[in-house]
């Protein structure tokens, strides 16, 4: 092969490629687990969060707090807003408020992974239950419904897979 080796960037050339200083929460994409079922994806979808410029909105669960304490390997503190226990009112105060809501659903309607747009607005990307997916009176709130094709046998990814893929896709990363 010809052509330059490939380097390793130092975690010095990374500090300083990246932005000059944090994202302002709430300003611009929100991951929104609003039924979570296992806490280590909430600590990957907080990475993920990190990695983007993303805040992540959880409801106020018992177990939601321990979860996103085991989950921030960053250890330093993160961007989580909690919802009211009412995730559907709080969905529907975000839309009434101007974001733009997507959802990663299996729609008939739903986008394909590799044709959705970066978020060009604020921008909640909501996430549903790992087993039942997001709830039909939440569904009815989403202004876009977002699918990552499987070639495999499993019908879904895990939710902490799925947001990342789509919050990259959001963030105009991918």
């Amino acid at each position: 092969m010809n052509g330059s080796p490939v380097r390793v960037r130092s975690r010095a050339d990374l500090a300083f490629q990246r932005r000059a200083r944090p994202h302002g929460c709430w300003d611009h994409l929100i991951a929104a687990p609003l039924w979570p079922l296992h806490g280590a994806n909430l600590g990957t979808l907080l990475r993920t969060c990190d990695a983007v410029g993303a805040c992540l909105a959880v409801p106020r669960l018992p177990w939601v707090p321990d979860a996103l304490a085991r989950g921030n390997t960053l250890r330093r503190r993160a961007c989580v807003h909690w919802t009211s226990r009412d995730v559907l009112g709080w969905l529907a105060a975000q839309r009434a408020a101007g974001s733009q809501i997507v959802g990663v659903e299996l729609a008939d309607e739903a986008v394909r992974l590799a044709d959705l747009a970066a978020a060009r607005q604020r921008t909640v990307a909501v996430l549903g239950h790992e087993q039942t997916g997001i709830p039909s009176e939440a569904v009815e709130l989403l202004d876009l419904a977002v699918e990552i094709p499987m070639i495999g046998t499993g019908a879904s990814l895990n939710v902490a897979v799925a947001g990342s893929l789509v919050l990259y896709r959001l963030a105009g990363f991918l």
